[in-house]
C-alpha cells in the first residue's frame, strides 16, 4: 500500500517515528510493549529511522517486517545518503522489496557522529533530491522526504531551503513531513511560499514532537536550527528540574499547536514520539483523534 493515499481522507491522519534501539532487550520492549502502546491511537503508519552510515539497517529491516507481519502496520523506513554507496542503496531497496516494504522517507541525513559537515561517500549522493530520482527510477516506491518550517539549518535563509523542498516534489516525493517546530505561523507560512511559487500541492505533514526534558528540547532545537519562542524558553527553565512538569508542558504545547493547525486544515500530524507513549496518548486524546 502507498501510504500518500492515506491522505485523501478528509479526516487528519496520526502516524509516529521512532528509532530501533540499540540492545536486543530495548528493541524488544519497543516491539512487544512501546508498539502495542501506539498501536491503540490507531496510527495509519510508523515511520523507522535509519542510523548514519546505515549503522541501524538490519534492525531497520527487521523492526520493519515485525511491524507490518506481526502488526498490520505499514512501516515508513528512512532511507538516507549518509556512508552508502549507489550499490550500498540499491541492496538496500532490493531487500526492503522482497519483503512487501515499499514506502520510503528519502533524506540526505546528518553528518555521522563526530562530523561537523556533511560530505557525500564517493559513489553515492549529495542532495536527498539525487536519491529521490535514484530510488524512483528503482520502481514503483512511494516517497516521501523532508522538509523545514524555519529552513534547514545549514541554510542561510529560509526560502532557498522551500525552493530545495519544492525541488524534492517535482523529482518524485509524493508527501512531505516537516521538521519540529513550535510556532505555527512558520509552517503556514512555508504551505503558502511553496503553494504560491512552485504549485505544490502534496500533502505536508506538521511534525510534531513532544518533549521530555528542558536541556533534550534545547539540544534538539538547537541541532536542527528550529527556535524555542520565548514565553515557552521562560517557562521550560522555571521548571527545568521538575522533569513530569517540563513533560506536561510539552503536552500542553503540543496539544496548542495542532489545534492551530487543525484550524488550517492540517493533513494529519507525524509525532515523533521518542519511543515513548504517554505524551502522544495524551496529545491525540485532547485533540478527539
Amino acid at each position: 500500500m502507498h501510504l500518500r493515499s492515506l491522505y485523501d481522507d478528509p479526516k487528519p491522519t496520526i502516524s509516529f517515528e521512532y528509532f530501533p534501539p540499540k540492545s536486543a532487550e530495548a528493541e524488544a520492549t519497543l516491539v512487544n510493549e512501546t508498539t502495542p502502546g501506539l498501536l491503540k491511537l490507531n496510527p495509519a503508519y510508523i515511520s523507522i529511522t535509519y542510523g548514519a552510515g546505515g549503522g541501524t539497517r538490519d534492525s531497520t529491516l527487521r523492526i520493519a517486517t515485525r511491524l507490518r507481519k506481526e502488526y498490520g502496520v505499514e512501516p515508513l523506513m528512512h532511507f538516507t545518503c549518509v556512508g552508502s554507496t549507489r550499490e550500498q542503496l540499491s541492496d538496500y531497496l532490493n531487500e526492503a522489496r522482497l519483503i512487501g516494504l515499499e514506502n520510503v522517507l528519502a533524506l540526505r541525513g546528518d553528518p555521522p557522529k563526530g562530523q561537523t559537515t556533511f560530505e557525500a561517500t564517493a559513489g553515492g549522493f549529495a542532495h536527498a533530491t539525487d536519491l529521490i530520482r535514484f530510488i524512483k527510477s528503482r520502481g514503483d516506491y512511494c516517497i516521501a522526504a523532508a522538509c523545514y518550517p524555519e529552513g534547514h539549518v545549514e541554510s542561510r535563509f529560509k526560502h532557498d531551503d522551500w525552493d530545495r523542498a519544492a525541488e524534492k516534489v517535482k523529482n518524485g516525493a509524493e508527501f512531505l513531513i516537516s521538521q519540529l517546530f513550535y510556532d505555527w505561523s512558520d509552517y503556514l507560512d512555508m504551505i503558502e511560499y511553496l503553494k504560491v511559487k512552485h504549485e505544490v500541492n502534496v500533502p505536508i505533514i506538521p511534525g510534531i514532537l513532544p518533549f521530555q526534558g528542558a536541556e533534550q528540547i534545547k539540544r534538539f532545537t538547537s541541532l536542527c536550527g528550529a527556535k524555542l519562542p520565548k514565553p515557552l524558553r521562560d517557562k521550560l527553565e522555571a521548571h527545568a528540574q521538575d522533569e513530569e512538569a517540563v513533560r506536561q508542558i510539552g503536552v500542553e504545547v503540543c496539544t496548542e499547536l495542532c489545534l492551530r493547525l487543525l484550524d488550517h486544515k492540517a493533513p494529519g500530524f507525524h509525532f515523533y514520539c521518542l519511543n515513548r507513549v504517554a505524551s502522544v496518548t495524551q496529545i491525540v486524546k485532547n485533540l478527539g483523534l
